[in-house]
């Protein structure tokens, strides 16, 4: 190992100063050419037959950091490779490392971690292996003992071996089959990470009995790599589930159950406390996170006076921390303790911490703790999530606690609402006042809140209906007050309206968690209290258009109204609820009809006045998508007068980027939803509502045909795309489909294709129209199954064929594109494209044969422009960009499934292109990707089957008929190994790994095996033999399973045996 061919010192030293100046250029370079050059030096340093030899230089006689940097790196790409390296040779590289780090404990925090991962990668990688009946990569164990028994510094590195090889352990390689992973996994929870937690926690208790001396630097890093390896411990994956670490509210730690011991102990539970309270903050929150995961231990593990016992102790430690509330000043510890608390009321049930014995003193502890929280609302946002889901889960589990010990949430829970509400009323004059980021432009976040505080909120809902009719009518009556002043003080009217929009939000959620809790008439009534006085804001808020407007209480008004029409308007209701009672009184809403009114009449207004305000528009037209109405009088208005006179947003203004543009789909998808309630046959009312369009797109030729203005031109088109696209996605039925083709046909569509033509290089151009085309040929609901005498469809496809050549031939001419600009100006155009040709052969509206036979080269043309396009594309991009993959693969599919002459008379190099990518796809994490690449591989095998069986049969009829299968068979022969090779990623791919779609995997396997029996029988015995002696009879045996009983033929019933 490590045998170096160097004769010469001088030539040593040339070696490594060449290799130090390299990596300075790599890690300390600011120099990006410079950087980029020493990386692929580098680089060519792994694939070296010298690499282990140079990196034993770098270890042991580099002057710098980075040079051994750069040799844990090397190594560690090379124990990783596919194939790796013999036995002997992976455990001189351990051992070399173990007694490197030994002789060199104060190396680089940095080097010493990226050799740990070295060693803890060769460990996992040889779990199994066996040498002289010895499972040799197994004595890590008492290797890390020996560094455990030296100095403070060996210790560290002991304990980051065993952190790092927990964490290795734990980590899923993609690249790898799962099945080994977690049998790898498996193995060593059941075998040593018992043992390693156990360690762990007895060298913390050994630490905090010895009086931690804070200040000494090597003390507190023992002390965080022992929590960090703790941590690693609790957190690893024991049962599989590989569970995502957003949905962190949701987690439950299965612990294994011969670890009952360990935490049946009151003393690990107190060790973690006691280490929180005398540990410095950087360290205490490691602590807390243990303690996290301690708490959301799975309920399973213990009996019911076990789970009494271990929680009243957890709840003893809640005390004693909120008792000395001191470490919780610092961010870390307060956000890992917020997550404890909401750990704590995810695992157990309400009745279960009622009855411990300090529930009343602690629940009021908590609450003084979550309302100090709320009210410094700028500490720790974050945090705040985890406190508002203890709180929303405590209150929704109120109905179903069946003790008689008091909950007291009725007493706390109106609390923590008002302090909520109250400390973001507080919040308003500070962020303006001083600049500071709003929390109202994080809508994620302020919804997610909001959600959790509309469960807390109905709790004494009486409570915080007069905590907010008396806050909406002081801040109201001020508002009001400011608007009508002589003297306008604009800070403070927008100091009013940022309150306001708070309120807005408060009501709507409120209104909203009448769903999620038992309601009253009472409680309804109050809705209804609270609704009037949103609606009367409406109506002064729009009173002051078109002067002045403000966004974020108009998005808080559309947040109240979609929340109202998801609670109080809908046939589910009766129409006589509570809530309409009150608004009666006030305002004249008796039904939710009258409601209706008013949600169209605010929906006509922000989009006359608001037009230039996108967020608003946006909101607005989502809102309208997502109502369900009668003809009123609004809706009338918006189908007769949709025109940027009367909404300013449809203009082409140089007010609005071409980005805005984009929510006119949604206008006018909703607006044609509209239209067709009542549209059935009317071909005059369709071209009415045409009518604003049908004006525009003659505007449009007119600027074609003469010297025209192109900035204008180009953003009329973008926004008739996108309408036209609008309104056919809303058209499903034949005869509204119909009309539209009627219109568009022919003039309008040679006036897109003149645009493709000359705007080919802006992708806000041809993105937009390409998309309309590609929903022209979707045949959804058998829209497109024109009349048998009518040829629409051959007429679409036609136009189609025509856009999609001129749009490839154009973009080939762009030429080699750096790695920024490729899929804006080329792959998602050609995506786009591959799309609406997908649609097209699998819409069954269009004879493609006739095509042929009358001489019509629209077919062969665009099957030519899809081979070019494919062609000036990297097999790479086509995997890694998810939209063109899941536009070409499916293409594919169908191209293999109707048109196999087409793919036999392509060129070789073509074919190989093809058949190369589908072999790439065979092993997609996309389904979609593997399961066409593997529908493909099917027909394509199936028609080469069918062709030899014919050619066997050696009848005239077929002779005339087996040229195109000639040429394919012909390619095989020549190229037996691409066969070969798919037939071998399959079977690994069914043996070796957690195969997601097996059916559609299985399918091509019979054919692959009947045109390559040779092959396969090779195959079947390299794969018996490359398992361990046990296993090898098994899988010969599921081997003759497979193919008893199997014929020589593809039917049905042969493949499904």
């Amino acid at each position: 190992f490590f045998s170096c061919s160097f004769t010469k010192e001088n030539f040593f030293n040339f070696f490594l100063a060449e290799l130090e100046v390299l990596c300075s250029h790599l890690y300390e370079g600011t120099d990006l050419a410079q950087r980029m050059q020493a990386e692929k030096v580098l680089l060519e340093l792994i694939d070296s037959p010298e690499c282990l030899s140079q990196c034993q230089l770098l270890l042991e006689r580099g002057t710098t950091s980075y040079a051994q940097l750069l040799a844990a790196t090397c190594l560690s790409k090379l124990i990783s490779r596919a194939s790796p390296l013999p036995v002997a040779q992976r455990i001189d590289i351990r051992n070399y490392i173990l007694n490197y780090i030994a002789s060199q404990p104060k190396l680089a925090p940095f080097v010493i971690q990226a050799l740990v991962q070295v060693i803890a990668k060769i460990t996992k990688l040889g779990w199994f292996e066996v040498l002289k009946d010895q499972l040799i990569f197994r004595d890590i164990i008492a290797d890390v003992k020996k560094f455990l028994q030296g100095t403070v510094d060996h210790c560290i590195i002991g304990v980051m071996i065993l952190s790092e090889l927990t964490q290795e352990m734990n980590l899923v390689d993609y690249s790898r089959p799962s099945a080994k992973h977690r049998k790898i996994a498996t193995s060593f929870r059941d075998t040593s990470l018992k043992d390693i937690l156990m360690l762990a926690c007895s060298l913390l208790k050994e630490l905090l009995a010895k009086s931690l001396n804070l200040q000494d630097q090597r003390q507190q890093s023992l002390a965080m790599h022992l929590l960090k390896l703790v941590l690693n411990c609790l957190n690893f994956d024991f049962i599989g589930n590989s569970a995502d670490e957003s949905a962190d509210d949701l987690c439950t730690v299965q612990i294994p159950t011969n670890w009952r011991t360990i935490f049946l102990e009151p003393e690990t539970l107190d060790l973690f406390f006691d280490l929180y309270h005398s540990l410095p903050p950087m360290l205490s929150q490691l602590a807390l996170s243990s303690l996290v995961q301690f708490a959301s231990t799975r309920r399973s593990l213990f009996s019911n006076p076990e789970r009494a016992k271990y929680l009243g102790n957890l709840i003893k430690g809640v005390k004693r921390i909120l008792e000395n509330p001191q470490g919780l000043s610092d961010p870390g510890n307060y956000h890992e303790f917020c997550r404890f608390l909401a750990r704590l009321k995810t695992n157990y049930q309400l009745g279960e911490l009622v009855m411990v014995k300090d529930y009343p003193e602690v629940i009021r502890l908590i609450a003084n703790f979550t309302i100090t929280s709320l009210q410094h609302w700028e500490f720790a946002p974050n945090s705040v999530h985890y406190l508002l889901t203890l709180w929303q889960r405590m209150v929704a589990s109120v109905p179903f606690v069946k003790t008689a010990e008091p909950h007291l949430l009725d007493t706390y829970a109106p609390e923590i609402t008002k302090a909520y509400i109250t400390s973001r009323l507080e919040s308003v004059p500070v962020v303006i006042r001083d600049g500071l980021e709003d929390p109202l432009d994080d809508t994620t976040t302020v919804f997610q809140q909001l959600e959790q505080l509309c469960t807390v909120s109905r709790c004494e809902y009486e409570k915080t209906c007069a905590l907010l009719v008396q806050l909406f009518d002081q801040n109201a009556q001020n508002y009001q007050k400011l608007l009508h002043s002589s003297v306008r003080n604009p800070l403070e009217i927008t100091v009013q309206e940022g309150r306001l929009a708070w309120l807005v939000y408060f009501v709507g959620t409120v209104v909203g968690g009448r769903l999620t809790y038992t309601s009253t008439d009472e409680h309804d009534a109050m809705d209804g209290e609270l609704s009037c006085r949103v609606f009367q804001l409406i109506s002064l808020m729009d009173a002051q258009l078109p002067q002045s407007s403000n966004e974020k209480v108009e998005l808080a008004i559309l947040w109240f109204l979609d929340q109202f029409r998801k609670t109080y308007v809908g046939d589910q209701l009766q129409r006589t609820s509570k809530v309409y009672a009150r608004m009666s009184e006030v305002l004249g809403i008796t039904d939710d009809n009258h409601v209706l009114e008013t949600f169209m009449t605010k929906i006509v207004t922000n989009l006359k006045y608001r037009g230039r305000c996108e967020p608003v528009i946006s909101r607005t037209l989502q809102f309208l998508n997502d109502l369900s109405l009668v003809k009123i009088e609004a809706v009338k208005f918006m189908l007769q007068n949709h025109t940027s006179k009367h909404f300013p947003f449809l203009g082409i203004s140089d007010n609005y980027s071409l980005s805005d543009l984009r929510c006119r789909t949604t206008f006018y998808t909703a607006l044609t939803r509209l239209l067709m309630v009542d549209l059935g046959e009317d071909e005059d009312e369709f071209e009415n509502f045409m009518l604003p369009l049908t004006v525009s797109f003659e505007s449009v030729t007119r600027i074609f045909n003469s010297s025209f203005e192109q900035e204008e031109a180009k953003r009329m088109l973008i926004g008739l795309a996108r309408d036209l696209r609008g309104i056919a996605f809303a058209l499903n039925t034949k005869t509204s489909y119909t009309m539209l083709f009627d219109w568009i046909y022919p003039a309008y569509l040679s006036v897109l294709q003149r645009a493709i033509e000359l705007w080919y290089r802006e992708p806000a151009c041809t993105t937009p129209i390409l998309k309309l085309m590609a929903e022209f040929m979707q045949n959804r609901s058998q829209r497109l199954n024109f009349d048998v005498s009518s040829p629409n469809g051959i007429l679409l496809f036609r136009e189609a064929s025509k856009m999609i050549c001129t749009y490839g031939n154009q973009i080939l001419s762009l030429g080699t594109l750096s790695k920024d600009q490729v899929y804006p100006l080329k792959l998602k155009g050609i995506s786009i494209c591959y799309s609406a040709l997908k649609s097209a052969l699998c819409g069954n509206y269009v004879s493609f044969g006739v095509f042929k036979l009358y001489g019509d080269n629209h077919f062969d043309n665009v099957l030519q422009a899809f081979v070019k396009m494919l062609l000036s594309v990297s097999h790479s991009d086509l995997l890694q960009y998810r939209k063109l993959s899941q536009a070409y693969y499916p293409l594919l599919e169908c191209l293999t499934q109707d048109h196999m002459s087409f793919i036999t008379s392509l060129e070789p190099h073509v074919l190989i292109y093809i058949l190369t990518s589908i072999s790439e796809g065979l092993t997609a994490l996309d389904t979609i990707v593997s399961s066409s690449c593997c529908a493909s591989l099917d027909y394509i095998v199936t028609y080469l089957f069918k062709h030899i069986a014919k050619e066997g049969k050696k009848t005239v009829r077929c002779r005339a008929v087996s040229q195109d299968g000639q040429r394919l068979l012909h390619f095989m022969q020549q190229n037996p190994e691409v066969l070969q090779q798919m037939m071998s990623i399959l079977m690994n791919t069914i043996i070796f790994e957690d195969c997601r779609n097996q059916w559609s995997v299985s399918r091509p396997l019979l054919g692959l095996i009947l045109l390559n029996e040779k092959y396969f029988s090779e195959l079947r015995a390299t794969l018996i033999t490359s398992q361990p002696d046990n296993k090898r009879e098994v899988l010969d045996q599921c081997f003759r399973n497979l193919m008893e009983g199997v014929e020589q033929n593809l039917l049905v019933k042969n493949r499904d045996r």
